[in-house]
């Protein structure tokens, strides 16, 4: 297994960076390597990679969802990977967010970059890119303020 952690600071309040996370279908646009996702129902998400010339389908199920606090998730079938996002309030207009990510790589060049830390690369710039795009937006694109527990929307 392989794991991730990497932290950005955003010029944003904390309901702005959260709310945007919220909106899955927008992770193309900051994700290198995410073509599309697909929200299949409030705990489900379908996504759609390619990544160094590999592409890969699989759906995440989110498992606990804590309003302008975390979102962890756990695929569910195809590349085996799981993690959370936090959102921690800096200030009024600053907040920190962390992605802790464990994947399992599977073939041989997924172990090679993994051996690297380009995983951790990826993950730094995607930070960077979620940054330049949140702080380049008046508001968010939208967002979803439910909460999950054990997998199940209350």
């Amino acid at each position: 297994m392989a794991n991730v952690q990497e932290s950005i600071e955003v010029s944003v309040p904390l309901s702005q960076a959260y709310n945007q996370w919220t909106q899955f279908k927008e992770f193309p646009r900051f994700m290198s390597g995410v073509e599309s996702v697909t929200q299949i129902d409030d705990t489900t998400v379908h996504f759609t990679m390619d990544i160094g010339g590999v592409r890969r389908e699989f759906d995440a199920k989110i498992v606990e969802q804590i309003p302008d606090e975390k979102i962890t998730w756990q695929s569910v079938e195809g590349p085996q990977n799981s993690g959370t996002v936090t959102f921690v309030a800096l200030s009024a207009t600053e907040t920190k967010v962390t992605v802790d990510l464990t994947w399992e790589p599977e073939s041989m060049l997924e172990k090679l970059g993994a051996s690297l830390r380009l995983d951790d690369r990826q993950i730094q710039h995607d930070l960077r890119r979620f940054k330049e795009f949140i702080e380049g937006q008046e508001v968010e694109t939208g967002g979803w303020r439910g909460t999950v527990t054990e997998g199940e929307v209350e």
